[in-house]
């Protein structure tokens, strides 16, 4: 399948339900302390999506249950809402998407609770510079493939190791388009495969392990979390290609 060309109008419309995500994420974020359950933590969340005129794009999506991945220490991605409630020193993952006039936003990021260790605060700094490191160097005609690889490096350099199996992505009328975009280097060439190109739409994920990004998915079928069973971390944002830099769309 081939990585569509958004129209400027189309991105306008993309950049409309990926605003609707950052300021959900935003506002969740203020919400975050010790006692709050992650089925409150989702309901507050899809509340406010639909009283911004959106719809929770994750509810119901591959059979999803809720409009908030909320995952919690070792969960990295797709963790589901349950009654557990956070407790300080925990770190969440919070990963959210949106669907308005039939285009789509996703953004994520991952919190500390209360006081974290350091150890912890390197392992979500991980994730969130990669993202914007990776955001930086951007530039028309670059492959995805190098892309990756420079995603990939970065983690490496941090002390970290990438999550494999699982990838960030095209989005817009879907919320998952071409191309995938994993945070490492398949195969052996980064100078081959598509090439990015302006008007292009995208989520960049990096998804953080500390020893080995061996996925394994736990028994709710969902939940994502490290063969090595340590915490994890998850950053993520929309971008627009836009006159040869890569712009966000999903920031507040």
């Amino acid at each position: 399948m081939a990585i569509t060309i958004k129209k400027p109008q189309e991105i306008t419309k993309l950049s409309v339900a990926n605003q609707i995500v950052a300021k959900t994420l935003e506002y969740l974020s203020t919400q975050i302390h010790p006692g709050l359950s992650l089925k409150e933590l989702n309901a507050m969340g899809e509340s406010f999506i639909h009283s911004h005129g959106a719809r929770p794009a994750f509810k119901g999506l591959y059979g999803f249950p809720a409009g908030v991945c909320t995952s919690v220490n070792e969960v990295i991605i797709h963790g589901i809402p349950t009654d557990y409630k956070l407790q300080e020193g925990d770190i969440i993952g919070l990963d959210i998407g949106t669907e308005i006039d039939g285009w789509y936003g996703d953004s994520a990021v991952t919190l500390g609770v209360g006081t974290i260790s350091k150890t912890d605060e390197a392992l979500i700094a991980c994730a969130k510079d990669a993202l914007y490191f990776a955001i930086d160097i951007i530039e028309p005609e670059m492959r995805f493939k190098e892309l990756s690889y420079a995603i990939e490096q970065f983690i490496l350099q941090k002390g970290f190791v990438p999550l494999r199996g699982f990838c960030g992505h095209g989005i817009g009328r879907k919320p998952h388009e071409e191309p995938e975009l994993p945070n490492y280097l398949e195969g052996i060439n980064p100078k081959s495969g598509p090439k990015i190109k302006n008007g292009m739409v995208f989520c960049i994920e990096p998804m953080i392990c500390h020893k080995d990004g061996t996925p394994k998915i736990l028994a709710d079928k969902w939940s994502v979390v490290s063969k090595d069973g340590l915490r994890g971390s998850h950053y993520e944002h929309t971008v627009a290609i836009i006159d040869g830099r890569a712009e966000i769309l999903s920031k507040a």
